[in-house]
């Protein structure tokens, strides 16, 4: 794989990470319609993750910087709720966020987990790429169709966390886009847009943070060469830059009720994908 291919792939993971479309379906298609070899390991995969997540802590670094805080602080408290049961450790709303999100995070690390080899076999597909693309058009049309919410932190359940977190979990299948299955989850469970949208991206964040660690187990020495590194930090850097834009790009159109194009493209890539299948 060329310096350039790897940029090109950069762009595409930091497109599609954010928008409602599947990085990984579109990987998939790119890879098999120019040919692309990504031949150096899972390294490439790794750092392309990094660039995506970078864009994530820049845009809800303040954010990010409370829950780490309150996260530090309920550990503290559970240390005093020992000796004083009258300790309250859940006491404010970015205490709850925080607990939410560790809501979400575990039935997705077990859906990871327990379908990984099938995921792996199905990003090799056009086919099952194809079909994903296209269920993420109909998620997106019901999300279009969805009535502004009430929920904030607050009134949001810990059954609704597990339930985006499922959605999360299953959205590892390529052509199941992450960003459209977990938002259109929490519109469904009444989450006002703008809080469906924050909820979404910095929940992503331990499951790509699970992710790289999974995948730095599978890194050999014969990845890291100078060539394949320089090339692999290109793609990283054009995956964190474009990703930033798109992350920008998808609070109007959360905020605005733009799915449905989304929901064509997906559609018809979806469609295009199915039919390149049996002639690839």
């Amino acid at each position: 794989m060329s310096v350039l291919q790897a940029i090109f792939l950069g762009v595409i993971q930091g497109l599609t990470e954010f928008l409602p479309v599947s990085s990984s379906g579109h990987l998939v298609i790119f890879q098999k319609l120019f040919h692309i070899e990504t031949d150096f390991g899972v390294l490439f995969d790794v750092l392309l993750h990094v660039g995506t997540l970078v864009s994530v802590f820049l845009i809800f670094r303040k954010d990010i910087m409370l829950l780490i805080k309150e996260f530090i602080g309920m550990i503290t408290d559970l240390f005093y709720k020992i000796r004083d049961p009258y300790v309250v450790v859940i006491n404010s709303a970015y205490r709850k966020f925080v607990l939410l999100i560790i809501v979400s995070t575990i039935p997705t690390g077990i859906l990871g987990f327990v379908a990984r080899d099938f995921v792996s076999y199905a990003s090799g597909s056009l086919l099952i790429t194809g079909i994903c693309l296209i269920i993420t058009s109909a998620a997106l049309f019901y999300a279009d169709m969805q009535p502004e919410g009430r929920k904030s932190v607050k009134s949001s359940t810990y059954l609704n966390a597990f339930e985006i977190g499922i959605a999360q979990g299953i959205a590892t299948m390529p052509g199941l886009s992450r960003s459209g299955l977990t938002i259109t989850t929490c519109l469904a469970c009444g989450f006002k847009r703008e809080f469906a949208f924050k909820y979404s991206f910095i929940m992503s964040i331990p499951a790509i943070i699970g992710a790289v660690i999974l995948e730095l187990k599978d890194i050999t020495k014969s990845d890291i060469t100078g060539g394949a590194v320089l090339n692999c930090l290109a793609g990283m850097v054009a995956a964190g830059v474009v990703g930033f834009v798109a992350l920008k790009l998808m609070i109007a159109i959360v905020k605005n009720k733009k799915y449905i194009f989304f929901s064509i493209y997906c559609f018809v890539a979806g469609l295009v994908a199915v039919i390149a299948n049996f002639f690839i």
